[in-house]
């Protein structure tokens, strides 16, 4: 689970939705991988038949769309019971017709609903869909305000860790005063796997649900941590590694500008002589070359380095008569 930024939020005041007319029926299409939040502005490339043809439906009557998130992202054709029951009502903003056939969507999700039953199966789906209202709360308490202000903390730091931190999100984030927008907010914006994401979707509680996404985060936050300590040490690992090769390097090349011997140089050598006086097979000579040739353009210290050592070494202590 990681910040997703392919995907582009609006938090605009949605209020001229709340009083859109949404039909009892609706055209609907499934979705693979992602789960669809309130107040999503994503682009879709559809290509089955089926979702071409809801598309199209949508555009010839209200430009309403259903979205629901199949349970199974390998199914190319998914039955009613492959998919989640809970989805969100879509506007169809754009659509693009590719060379290839496939549409080019541009949707904005604009309520939450349920599908109640599936009323047609061909040439596409279309579902009877039931509006799902958030839970409204009297007020917000201390407890629920620190619970806010712990989620938009951590996701400042884990956009931080990642380095996605994006101002115009967090000022969006920290200008929510809905519990329930802005688990949807910070949902969306995580990659959630799709049983995580489609729990906080299901979620009608603003308070269970921004509890859901606290849980997450919390969990996040920790893997991100680790993470950024790996890689920081990984970095630094291989920083001092190199600054060690070339320092080497140069304390090579200044004994050889004094005269001094050459302790890597002689190593090469030496084994270079071994091997053309050890008697063994022309195949096994070529190989013990070949090693050795790879050896000299590795760091000395690096493990690969330290194994063919050790096979060259083994290949001239094995007793192998020249052949004839």
């Amino acid at each position: 689970m990681e910040f997703n930024d392919a995907l582009s939020i609006s938090m605009d005041d949605f209020s001229s939705n709340e009083d859109l007319e949404i039909p009892e029926v609706l055209p609907m299409m499934a979705v693979r991988d992602v789960v669809v939040f309130n107040y999503m502005i994503l682009p879709l490339f559809v290509g089955r038949p089926s979702s071409v043809e809801a598309v199209n439906e949508a555009m010839n009557t209200n430009k309403l769309l259903m979205l629901v998130t199949q349970k199974d992202a390998t199914k190319d054709n998914p039955g009613k019971d492959d998919l989640y029951k809970v989805g969100m009502v879509c506007m169809v903003m754009r659509t693009l017709k590719l060379p290839d056939g496939r549409l080019k969507v541009l949707v904005q999700a604009v309520s939450k609903a349920r599908v109640a039953e599936v009323v047609k199966e061909e040439p596409f789906y279309q579902a009877k869909v039931e509006v799902l209202e958030d839970i409204e709360l009297p007020e917000i308490s201390v407890q629920v305000e620190a619970m806010m202000r712990n989620v938009r903390e951590q996701t400042e730091k884990i956009m931080s860790l990642r380095g996605v931190l994006s101002a115009d999100l967090m000022m969006i984030i920290n200008n929510i005063e809905e519990p329930g927008r802005l688990a949807d907010l910070v949902g969306s914006n995580l990659r959630l796997k799709v049983s995580e994401g489609q729990e906080v979707l299901e979620e009608t509680d603003q308070v269970k649900r921004l509890t859901v996404v606290n849980k997450l985060l919390a969990r996040e936050l920790a893997v991100s941590t680790v993470q950024a300590k790996i890689q920081n040490e990984a970095k630094e690992e291989m920083t001092r590694s190199q600054r060690e090769y070339y320092l080497r390097e140069q304390i090579h090349a200044l004994q050889k500008e004094l005269g001094d011997p050459d302790e890597r140089g002689q190593e090469l050598d030496e084994l270079e002589k071994k091997i053309r006086k050890t008697k063994m097979s022309k195949a096994v000579r070529k190989e013990a070359n070949k090693q050795l040739s790879r050896m000299e353009m590795m760091h000395p210290d690096s493990s690969e380095a330290t194994v063919i050592r050790t096979y060259i070494d083994w290949i001239l202590d094995v007793p192998l008569e020249k052949s004839h």
